[in-house]
């Protein structure tokens, strides 16, 4: 029996070669786990155990290209984690970050009882892979959710996983809230993660990121406030207007302006700029009307 295809003995080279080339050593734990098909639990309890010859190839092949270009282990495996449920994921699509979890807390927070209980219209723009969208649906049924995104692949994403997930969407294609305002659709709740880098920031960008998330759900003009600029002044032709509220994520240091922007656009909306877990401003929110904070 050769020893050095013990899982242990597997696991303890593939992150010495990961940490010799950069790259986070922890990144071997989860592409072995992934290729085992096993769980994170029973993981640990195959530490002595072989590792299967076909396995092993096809986690060494992962861990070199994962090693050479930074192909992030969501491209790998084809799934990313959200909100305690598995999202199909590929090239035409952002892999979801933790944060926007935050973004899914705050919007479900800010539901008086009194409307929980009734049909409220949600619009998701920017949906890419669908995980706004579909995990507000799921979250609250009475919900009527639509999504839009420019990009017909990424819609082709996000309808699989709605339908995988069992999420009644509707998908509209085009750009940012023309679909609604073509449809004379007037949702209570607007939601988007649009792109919001500046393109002089793509050289801080690590390659997982820059490399093989899509440059149109990562980047706008105008420093970066391009989008937001974009859907706030098209929010008055869009939302309820008997009352309707927005959110945004943002990056950690664009509050201040995309809250000028929403006044600006929108000067009877009440804004306020939350800060997420770590401290760094991540949600603007914006209020009016039924749904404003005062009422």
């Amino acid at each position: 029996m050769d020893i050095n295809r013990k899982q242990h003995e597997v696991l303890r080279r593939a992150s010495l070669f990961l940490e010799e080339n950069q790259r986070e050593p922890k990144m071997a734990e989860l592409l072995l786990q992934h290729y085992l098909g096993v769980s994170r639990a029973k993981f640990f309890t195959m530490m002595r155990e072989d590792v299967p010859e076909d396995v092993l190839s096809d986690f060494q092949d992962a861990l070199s290209k994962h090693a050479e270009t930074g192909v992030p282990l969501e491209h790998i495996t084809g799934f990313a984690p959200f909100y305690g449920r598995h999202f199909l994921v590929n090239e035409h699509t952002l892999i979801p970050r933790p944060e926007t979890e935050e973004l899914i807390e705050m919007v479900l927070q800010s539901l008086p009882a009194e409307i929980e209980a009734e049909p409220i219209t949600i619009a998701d723009i920017g949906t890419g892979s669908g995980i706004i969208a579909i995990t507000l649906a799921l979250e609250l049924p009475q919900a009527v959710v639509y999504a839009t995104d420019i990009s017909a692949k990424a819609l082709k994403v996000a309808g699989k996983n709605a339908e995988r997930l069992g999420a009644d969407i509707t998908f509209l294609q085009g750009d940012y809230l023309e679909p609604l305002i073509e449809q004379q659709i007037k949702p209570d709740i607007v939601i988007a993660n649009p792109p919001y880098i500046s393109l002089d920031e793509k050289t801080l960008l690590s390659d997982t990121v820059k490399n093989f998330d899509p440059a149109e759900a990562l980047f706008a003009d105008e420093n970066g406030l391009g989008a937001y600029k974009a859907i706030s002044n098209r929010l008055r032709s869009t939302l309820n207007p008997d009352g309707g509220s927005v959110f945004f994520e943002i990056g950690d240091r664009q509050g201040k302006d995309v809250q000028r922007l929403l006044k600006s656009a929108l000067p009877e909306i009440d804004v306020s700029v939350i800060r997420d877990m770590n401290g760094k401003e991540r949600i603007v929110h914006g209020t009016y009307g039924m749904l404003s904070s005062d009422q």
